[in-house]
């Protein structure tokens, strides 16, 4: 692993150009401050440089809430956002750091959805950013990389994106959710009956405990075969 004096980049970093990005977001962009200390670590373990946006959206940043909270995309952690790109891939994507990951989470919704980047166990376009939506539990590839991603994030039209997944007031509610817990629906919205969301049932419940039912539903369904 490199040390981190070797990842953070004084001399060309891109973190003033991802600002400027954010100043000129079409949609609502919300910087979440980092802690030093913990902007280190999580950089450490992620094995990404400052020159990258992913790696300056980690060292500057504890996440980004966007959309008043709908999408978030993570960084090096905050208590609105109490979770770190590299902590919360361990386990998931690798078991331990260093390893070079079979994919990355790096953002998800208030709806239990995920978006990952491709390191090679989604396809053979690694690089690429993939929607793990939970209205059909697939992992639907989107074509971009990861600063694609951002600009979509930051200038897309969210409410076509999301078509048929915002209810009624969502906007009041998802502001209020905390970074680690999303809305969990009943019937589930990959069911017939639970495609009209305004009629679900909702709670609120733990990212850990959705990404989990989301990838045990996949199993259950046989879609990873």
């Amino acid at each position: 692993m490199k040390p981190i004096k070797e990842l953070i980049n004084t001399s060309d970093p891109v973190w003033p150009l991802v600002q400027d990005w954010i100043k000129n977001a079409k949609n609502k962009v919300a910087v979440l401050p980092a802690d030093i200390a913990q902007a280190k670590d999580a950089l450490l373990k992620l094995q990404v440089t400052t020159r990258s946006p992913m790696g300056a959206l980690v060292y500057e940043t504890g996440g980004l809430l966007i959309d008043d909270g709908w999408i978030r995309i993570l960084g090096s952690g905050n208590e609105k956002l109490d979770r770190s790109l590299s902590g919360w891939n361990k386990g998931k994507s690798f078991k331990d750091y260093g390893e070079p990951p079979a994919f990355l989470l790096i953002a998800d919704d208030a709806i239990g959805g995920f978006f990952l980047l491709n390191g090679g166990a989604l396809g053979k376009d690694a690089g690429k950013i993939y929607y793990f939506s939970p209205d059909n539990l697939e992992y639907e590839p989107l074509g971009i990389g990861y600063t694609d991603f951002l600009h979509f994030c930051f200038n897309s039209d969210l409410e076509k994106f999301y078509q048929g997944n915002r209810w009624t007031g969502w906007r009041r509610e998802v502001a209020k959710l905390s970074g680690d817990n999303v809305f969990n629906f009943y019937p589930f919205l990959w069911t017939k009956e639970g495609r009209d969301i305004n009629k679900n049932s909702r709670k609120i419940i733990s990212i850990e405990e959705q990404y989990q039912l989301n990838i045990d539903f996949r199993k259950q369904l046989k879609l990873d075969q």
